[in-house]
């Protein structure tokens, strides 16, 4: 087939030509790499990509095509995509489109034909930057010029651009989780299924899900709701969920969770919501090198009373917690990253709230954290029952 070309250009000058996929035009955004062999419809579809320009290390792009059941919203959320080779003729039982029609008709920017390895080489060297993909803009120098221009991730409040627009109940039907639980006598004597108000800063469907399969009533809200509006829901259990963008960016969140903290509820927080509730608790973050992206990053719990278990995990972040920060305040480290010993779980002192960078939903290892939802059914159940 004819293929036409478009070039990549960083904010640094280098230039990569390649050929396009996807849609045509230009696309301006941060460019990271997720390590993930598999999995790239989520990765597309996760809101937490907003704003970004994802390369994918692994090296075929495209073979399963893409499907009904694994979208983690209700389009692409990439500025664009980075590929090595793409496979135009997919071959799955699942299949409904070509990843190629599928951007295409989500008018999504992607370049093939990239020595991916060499591109994420220089990312880790030089660190997540801004980049820009074109097939209309050839002339680097013209290119370079907007992708200059185009703001820094840090200091950006994407979840207000990704949160959902209204309220609504998590309806989907969902894979029953009991094969991974056992039921607690608390849980079990409950009349009423628990009431959790998800709080939507970008919210994978597949965290939805997840809770929905532990029996919960999930009510998503978007991430401006007020503390009166969430009580409307007389919440057993409240829902910070993942997100795009700079966590300290994030002002009215951070203000909601401080607030939450003085109900008494159970509160989990996943990713942007972990970030955002160490902020409330008094802690600061920053911006990593190049971020955690992909499905093997190892964790280790630190909690004192544990036997230092490792966790296989997935990850999907460019910001995180300061440690320093957080050692005079009510939270208690209970994880780390073990790659570059950054905060990977926390919990609460005195109160029934915890949260971990990673994500417990993607099915790790395959199912290592798991236990998380577990735990916060368990607590929510023990709450209402005192």
């Amino acid at each position: 087939m004819n293929k036409q070309s478009a070039i990549l250009v960083l904010a640094d000058g280098s230039v990569y030509k390649g050929f396009a996929f996807g849609a045509t035009g230009t696309a301006i955004g941060e460019v990271v790499f997720n390590t993930g062999m598999t999995g790239y419809q989520e990765v597309l579809t996760d809101p937490s990509y907003a704003g970004q320009i994802v390369t994918f290390t692994y090296p075929e792009l495209g073979n399963t095509g893409v499907n009904l059941d694994d979208e983690e919203s209700d389009r692409p959320q990439v500025k664009g995509a980075i590929a090595r080779n793409v496979t135009y003729t997919p071959s799955n039982w699942r299949s409904r489109q070509s990843l190629n029609d599928y951007l295409k008709a989500h008018d999504v920017v992607a370049i093939g034909g990239i020595d991916t390895r060499a591109l994420t080489r220089k990312l880790r060297s030089l660190g997540a930057m801004n980049g820009g993909i074109s097939t209309e803009i050839l002339d680097p120098e013209v290119l370079l010029a907007q992708v200059k221009a185009a703001p820094s991730m840090q200091g950006l409040n994407l979840a207000q651009t990704v949160t959902t627009p209204r309220i609504y109940e998590w309806q989907e039907p969902t894979l029953d989780a009991w094969e991974f639980m056992e039921p607690s006598s608390a849980i079990t004597t409950l009349t009423t299924p628990l009431t959790v108000v998800a709080i939507d800063f970008g919210v994978k469907r597949n965290i939805l899900r997840r809770l929905v399969s532990y029996g919960c009533r999930v009510v998503v809200v978007p991430a401006d709701t007020s503390i009166d509006k969430i009580l409307e829901f007389n919440p057993d259990g409240i829902f910070l969920s993942n997100g795009p963008g700079d966590p300290a960016a994030v002002t009215g969140g951070i203000e909601t969770a401080k607030a939450l903290l003085n109900l008494n509820k159970p509160i989990f927080g996943i990713c942007l919501g972990h970030q955002i509730l160490g902020l409330s608790l008094g802690g600061d973050s920053f911006k990593l090198k190049f971020g955690h992206r992909g499905l093997n990053q190892p964790t280790q719990d630190q909690s004192s009373s544990s036997d230092r278990r490792v966790e296989i995990t997935s990850q999907n972040h460019g910001f995180a917690l300061n440690g320093d920060s957080l050692s005079n305040s009510q939270a208690e480290i209970t994880q780390i990253n073990l790659n570059d010993l950054t905060v990977a779980g926390l919990k609460h002192k005195t109160l029934p709230i915890f949260s971990v960078q990673y994500h417990p939903e993607a099915s790790p290892g395959p199912h290592d954290a798991d236990y998380l939802f577990q735990d916060f059914v368990k607590s929510m159940a023990n709450t209402r029952e005192m």
